[in-house]
């Protein structure tokens, strides 16, 4: 994803004073998948290319609040299905029981996630494993 790069100075009002336009960043490997895209639906790159900039821009936004709300809910079923096992629930809290109490929900999903990942990699090693031995 290409960011912005700015240092403006903020007015008293809050604003951002003038200043040069922003930099982005330059990633060749997006770059050349965007491209490849492109090439694979020229169609659809028409399309796009003929959205007024508000639509474009909106489109945009609805991307990222369907992003969020797709974490949101893997979030809530992460901590479901924690609070299912006490146990499992029990040594979550044990984790996180030094930091703040609005930080400890969103760590326990972000560690359970990390296990859950670390998991099906081990899961993959070790089926990689096998086949390789020819068991």
């Amino acid at each position: 994803m290409n960011r912005s790069k700015t240092t403006a100075q903020s007015s008293a009002s809050g604003n951002a004073a003038p200043s040069d336009p922003p930099t982005y960043r330059q990633n060749p490997e997006v770059d050349a998948k965007i491209d490849a895209y492109v090439k694979e639906n020229p169609k659809y790159w028409t399309y796009i290319q003929g959205m007024p900039r508000e639509r474009l821009e909106r489109t945009l936004v609805l991307n990222e609040v369907r992003e969020l709300d797709r974490q949101q809910r893997m979030k809530e079923g992460i901590l479901k299905q924690i609070n299912k096992n006490p146990g499992l629930k029990q040594a979550y809290e044990t984790l996180v029981k030094d930091l703040p109490e609005e930080q400890r929900e969103t760590m326990i999903a972000q560690l359970a996630r990390q296990a859950k990942r670390a998991l099906a990699r081990s899961q993959v090693q070790q089926h990689t494993a096998k086949e390789t031995v020819g068991v």
